[in-house]
């Protein structure tokens, strides 16, 4: 996809989406390979490359389906690690 203001190709971004509750392992087939983890704070973190904006948007509306309450989305900058640490409140 194409950046309109600079005829520039977008790149494939890392995605970090967390949902309160978890999903068993079964989903991930559904989330076209993306990675699931279930933490201790009692969501899912869905991550993994997204190829561009439509595919985000085909990823969040998969979540909107599964029911479960979405409670964030980040992109994580190449040299960031993947997979946060979880907040130990």
């Amino acid at each position: 996809m194409s950046d309109p203001s600079t005829g520039h190709r977008h790149e494939t971004g890392r995605y970090e989406v967390r949902l309160k509750g978890h999903l068993d392992s079964r989903w991930a087939a559904w989330f076209d390979g993306l990675s699931l983890t279930n933490e201790t704070d009692g969501t899912t973190l869905i991550h993994g490359p997204v190829v561009d904006q439509a595919a985000l948007h085909g990823l969040l509306q998969r979540i909107r389906d599964t029911g479960l309450t979405l409670v964030s989305v980040n992109q994580v900058e190449p040299d960031q690690p993947e997979v946060p640490t979880t907040d130990p409140r």
